[in-house]
């Protein structure tokens, strides 16, 4: 690592905690110029409630389970997605057959949905379903504008050699679609954990965040509400970081076995 590689990264600590203590002061600005605790409370009584909360194990059982939930359902629309993505691609009278129902998740508001889940299932099998309905459209758009764009004139090379069907697909379709699908699973994964998350506020399964957050509302636990809405967008950092770990592997891996291929 050289000396400049050095720098920049202590430049860029330097800027976020900067940023960090910069919010915090106009946090606290606010909270002494409101002085009613009702309404907003100061950093330190957060962090203090939240010194409280990360020692007990109930803390750790309703954050992994909202994780759980939260993650089951952007998973399943991923693969959901990727799938009807491929089949509307290759089989076009299908594309007509669900526009509906894609067209209905992207127009619908997540409120209707929500209220229409609690008709339908269990208050623990909501969120899933809505991080899935909301995330599903935005993968099949993205890969399906992936496999839109696939190269003619890759296709047509691919013909005159007689590459199979299937060897196209995994040689020149998927390649193409990729670029699309990573934008895609980054994108829908901010907007499946706000969804997740709304969702657990109206349906207040056990052990949920959305539970906690309604809980503070009802009995006017601000300190509460601050937390648990601290501990959201923490996580929600932790998963961005984690999802665009595993999508640079995905990438890094995708590029060497492309560099083989070429060998």
């Amino acid at each position: 690592m050289t000396a400049s590689s050095i720098q920049d990264k202590v430049k860029k600590i330097i800027t976020k905690l900067v940023t960090v203590c910069f919010w915090l002061a106009v946090w606290e600005v606010i909270y002494l110029a409101v002085k009613q605790e009702i309404l907003i409370v100061s950093p330190a009584q957060v962090f203090s409630r939240l010194s409280e909360l990360v020692v007990t194990s109930e803390f750790w059982e309703t954050t992994a389970k909202t994780l759980l939930r939260i993650m089951a359902g952007y998973i399943s629309a991923v693969i959901f997605g990727t799938l009807l993505a491929f089949l509307t691609h290759f089989v076009p009278f299908t594309k007509q057959l669900f526009k509906p129902l894609i067209v209905m998740t992207r127009a619908t508001p997540v409120a209707s949905f929500i209220i229409l889940a609690l008709v339908w299932l269990t208050k623990n099998t909501v969120p899933v379903f809505i991080s899935s309905i909301m995330v599903f459209p935005i993968i099949w758009g993205n890969v399906s504008e992936g496999l839109n764009n696939t190269s003619k004139e890759m296709l047509d090379m691919s013909t005159i050699f007689n590459v199979s069907k299937v060897k196209q697909l995994y040689s020149v379709y998927i390649p193409s679609a990729f670029p699309y699908f990573l934008a895609g699973c980054t994108t829908a994964l901010g907007l499946a954990w706000k969804a997740g998350i709304a969702a657990e506020v109206i349906a207040t399964p056990r052990s949920s965040i959305g539970l906690q957050l309604n809980n503070s509302k009802v009995y006017l636990e601000t300190v509460d509400l601050f937390s648990w809405t601290f501990v959201i967008i923490i996580l929600s950092l932790i998963l961005e970081k984690v999802i665009a770990f595993l999508l640079k592997k995905a990438i890094e891996k995708r590029k060497r076995t492309e560099v083989k291929d070429e060998h």
